[in-house]
C-alpha cells in the first residue's frame, strides 16, 4: 500500500496486486476490524486469511479465520447475526482490513453489540454496555 500514499484522491491500484501483497503473519492471517458501517460503531476484530478475504469479497458476507477451530469462520453460521460487507479498505500499510459492515444483531459472542465493552475508568475496567441478546439464546447453550 506504499505506494498509494501519494496518489490524488481517485486514483487506484489493481485489487489484485493489493491481495498479493498483503504482509500476513507467520500464521498467515492479517487482522481485520469489523465497523457498522452507517454509525461508525466499532464492533469487533477478527483474523482473515486469504482464503477467508476472497470469499469474503466474493460473496459479500464476511468470513474470518477461526483460530481456535482452525477453520473458516462464517459470522453468524451458529449464531444467526450476520455481517453483510459494505466496503473493505486497507491502512496506510496494508497490514489491517477495516470492514465497514452491516451487522446483523450482536457481533459479540457475549450477546452484546460490539465486543469492545470493557473500558478503562481511572484504575478500573468498567463494562459499559449490556448483552442485548442471552448469549444462551444465541447458541443454545
Amino acid at each position: 500500500m506504499k505506494q498509494s500514499e501519494k496518489f490524488k484522491l481517485g486514483e487506484s491500484l489493481p485489487l489484485e496486486e493489493v491481495l498479493a501483497g498483503l504482509p500476513y503473519n507467520r500464521d498467515g492471517l492479517i487482522p481485520a476490524i469489523a465497523q457498522q458501517h452507517d454509525t461508525g460503531e466499532v464492533l469487533m476484530m477478527a483474523w482473515m486469511n486469504a482464503e477467508s478475504l476472497h470469499e469474503t469479497l466474493e460473496q459479500g458476507r464476511v468470513c474470518y479465520w477461526s483460530r481456535s477451530r482452525q477453520k473458516l469462520w462464517r459470522k453468524g453460521e451458529s449464531s444467526g447475526q450476520v455481517q453483510l460487507l459494505k466496503e473493505m479498505r486497507f491502512d496506510c500499510d496494508g497490514d489491517t482490513i477495516l470492514l465497514l459492515v452491516d451487522q446483523t444483531g450482536p457481533a459479540c459472542h457475549t450477546g452484546r453489540r460490539s465486543c469492545f465493552y470493557n473500558a478503562v475508568r481511572g484504575d478500573r475496567v468498567e463494562v459499559v454496555a449490556d448483552p442485548v441478546i442471552d448469549p444462551e439464546t444465541l447458541y443454545g447453550k
